[in-house]
């Protein structure tokens, strides 16, 4: 019986070596992509900043077309003709401004940081002068928000007519404990289109102002038109409106910040609606502003910017060749 069962086992056992073997040989020949991000190389973490604009290929006989690293430094690579996974291969990395760089690696699914090394700015034929200093930067940009302006008040009297001491024998209108005959005023304002009433008062200022009351609040509410009534149980009462006329409109606010300086570059976010970024520093002990413009134009510093899934953007500025920080 153990010898039959050995024998049933034979098939099965082979069986799923074979599907195993199918498993693995179509995962080796899957498709493989390479992805990471390219970074300055430094020891301080906050000075490795991402680089842009890096070309990124897999050997030279691979036949893969090359990729370019984004301005967060990510890149993304799909073997489709190269290596496969587990399969030795070469990431070459190649930069004007950073030293070039050939990485060994294994084909695999996982993410490759690379750090580059800067080329060195200095010549020995350059001219030696003092560096020109830059200080006390400052990042300037207005957003669009909702602002109410006072364009100034309004005044105006109404009196309310009335005889006292006329019972009011349920005759509306009476006065609120219905004894005495009363009678009713009112006025009306229009503050003109696109306007309205904000801080609406009534109040009674001349006449026998203990037997007077304001009928509604209704004028209190901010509208283009309001009306005010009162009530008068007594003698003739003058009334005084008063009401600030003001226009709601949209407008640009104006908004000042800071960026971070590592080293020589300095960064900064802005949110989604900024406009009309500019820098303000202090260079050669003046104080200029620089409009940033959409070609992130300056004569001290070249700036890069990307744009995060909240739609907020990333600015990152490095100073040129001839300037410090301060």
């Amino acid at each position: 019986m153990g010898r039959k069962l050995s024998l049933w086992l034979v098939p099965a056992l082979a069986a799923g070596l074979t599907l195993v073997g199918l498993f693995f040989r179509r995962e080796h020949w899957k498709p493989v992509t390479i992805t990471g991000a390219v970074t300055v190389q430094d020891a301080d973490p906050r000075k490795q900043l991402p680089i842009a604009g890096v070309e990124i290929s897999v050997d030279k006989n691979s036949g893969e077309p090359p990729t370019k690293s984004d301005s967060s430094g990510f890149f993304t690579l799909k073997l489709r003709k190269g290596p496969r996974r587990g399969q030795a291969m070469t990431l070459r990395f190649r930069h004007p401004d950073y030293h070039p760089l050939d990485l060994p690696e294994f084909a695999a699914d996982e993410l490759y940081i690379v750090h580059l090394v800067p080329l060195s700015k200095n010549t020995n034929n350059a001219p030696t002068r003092p560096a020109t200093a830059v200080g006390n930067v400052r990042i300037r940009y207005s957003v669009k928000a909702m602002r109410t302006v006072n364009l100034g008040s309004a005044v105006k009297t109404f009196q309310v007519e009335n005889v006292g001491n006329i019972p009011c024998k349920g005759r509306s209108p009476c006065s609120p404990d219905g004894k005495w005959k009363a009678a009713i005023g009112s006025a009306s304002l229009d503050a003109g289109l696109g306007n309205e009433f904000q801080n609406t008062r009534v109040s009674c200022i001349a006449g026998p102002c203990p037997f007077t009351k304001i009928e509604s609040d209704e004028f209190s509410k901010s509208s283009q038109k309001i009306t005010a009534s009162a009530r008068d149980w007594s003698d003739p009462a003058t009334f005084l409106v008063e009401a600030e006329v003001v226009h709601t409109m949209q407008s640009p606010i104006e908004h000042q910040s800071y960026p971070v300086i590592f080293g020589s570059t300095f960064s900064f976010t802005l949110p989604t609606d900024a406009q009309g970024v500019s820098l303000e520093a202090d260079v050669a002990g003046e104080t200029i502003i620089f409009p940033l413009g959409p070609e992130l134009f300056l004569s001290w510093a070249n700036c890069s910017a990307r744009v995060n899934p909240d739609h907020t953007s990333v600015y990152r500025c490095e100073l040129k060749a001839g300037y410090r920080f301060q």
